[in-house]
């Protein structure tokens, strides 16, 4: 029930504005029993207004929207109950109960919903019964007790279909909401969150390091002479190369980290409460898992390497120096030959 699409009034709110609404009304018909001398109606209206401003302070004080949701149902289903059955207003306060259905359906899950219109449903054709006649001695005419049975049941069905209609469609909005997301924050071809989240990441990451002085690192990471396979062997095995080495990087890195592609062949991993030490770690296991699987197409078996350069935060420096620091270690990497990790942080420096 706590999830809503845009525009959607949420639950909560929805009930707390019905109930302040509700005030209003039932203090009016409250004066009006006063002054016919019917203590026992001005009473009961008092205090179901009463009730309803309760139930909303319980909420604003425990945020407990299952029982505000609950507390609100059974108030009004006290209500309109007492409506009826004792035909307030010479009867003509029955037609409030045309407000229940839409309401239900929309605060509560459509089995509940069902539910509870059923037993309304039934409830009234009880009260309308010669039985009911003998219990209450309601003043209701049969043509009323039969129009007001079939318009009622006609506006449940209505609710029920034009709800179900709604839900179907808000699931439907929340699922395509959900593949928008995720479309913007991961690379379609290996499913990595992308450099723009990855730059997001990075940021919370600091914003934590800076809140509890926990020091991480940075893995950037290259596939070497990847030109030269898009060159010899085409793009298809380019994208089958990217897509071998996303994996191993996954395999080889903690459920915590975060790895993005980067960029092309290019990608990062981010690493929580990780000092320099232990990130070399990590990097060299993963060049030596990426060395020894090469990929196969078409019958071509095409071993592939990767350069990796490593840099942990120090200090107060921004993302961004880190990143370049983590750079510089590629191009180091890449300088001296290719196939390794090289650090970019002073050994005496390491928080590891």
């Amino acid at each position: 029930m706590a999830n809503h699409t845009r525009g959607e009034i949420p639950v909560p709110r929805l009930i707390n504005w019905l109930s302040v609404g509700a005030l209003p009304v039932l203090v009016f018909f409250a004066f009006r029993a006063a002054d016919r001398g019917d203590s026992l109606v001005m009473a009961t209206l008092t205090i179901v207004g009463v009730l309803l401003l309760l139930n909303g302070l319980v909420y604003l004080i425990l945020r407990q929207e299952t029982l505000h949701r609950r507390t609100f149902i059974i108030i009004i289903a006290a209500l309109f109950i007492y409506v009826a059955t004792a035909a307030l207003e010479d009867g003509s306060a029955i037609i409030w109960l045309f407000a229940y259905p839409p309401i239900i359906f929309y605060i509560s899950t459509l089995r509940v919903g069902v539910l509870t219109c059923a037993f309304g449903l039934t409830a009234l054709i009880g009260l309308f019964s010669p039985l009911g006649d003998r219990l209450f001695g309601t003043p209701y005419s049969d043509s009323f007790r039969l129009m007001m049975i079939n318009v009622l049941a006609f506006e449940m069905i209505s609710c029920y279909i034009l709800d179900l209609s709604r839900r179907r469609s808000k699931a439907s909005l929340l699922t395509l909401a959900g593949e928008y997301e995720y479309a913007a924050k991961h690379d379609t071809m290996t499913g990595l969150t992308n450099r723009r989240e990855g730059l997001i990441r990075l940021e919370g990451e600091y914003q934590r390091y800076l809140r509890n002085g926990k020091p991480f690192s940075v893995i950037l990471l290259d596939i070497d002479l990847f030109k030269g396979v898009n060159d010899n062997y085409g793009h298809q095995t380019g994208d089958k190369l990217i897509i071998k080495v996303a994996d191993k990087l996954k395999d080889g890195c903690r459920r915590i980290d975060i790895v993005s592609r980067w960029g092309g062949e290019e990608f990062l991993a981010i690493l929580p409460e990780t000092g320099i030490n232990e990130a070399m770690r990590i990097a060299e296991r993963i060049r030596q898992t990426i060395a020894a699987s090469p990929v196969t197409f078409d019958g071509q078996v095409i071993r592939a390497t990767i350069s990796a350069g490593v840099a942990g935060i120090h200090g107060v420096e921004p993302p961004s120096r880190l990143l370049q620091r983590a750079d510089e270690a590629l191009y180091t990497a890449k300088a001296s030959g290719r196939n390794r990790v090289c650090s970019g942080e002073i050994p005496s420096q390491d928080t590891a």
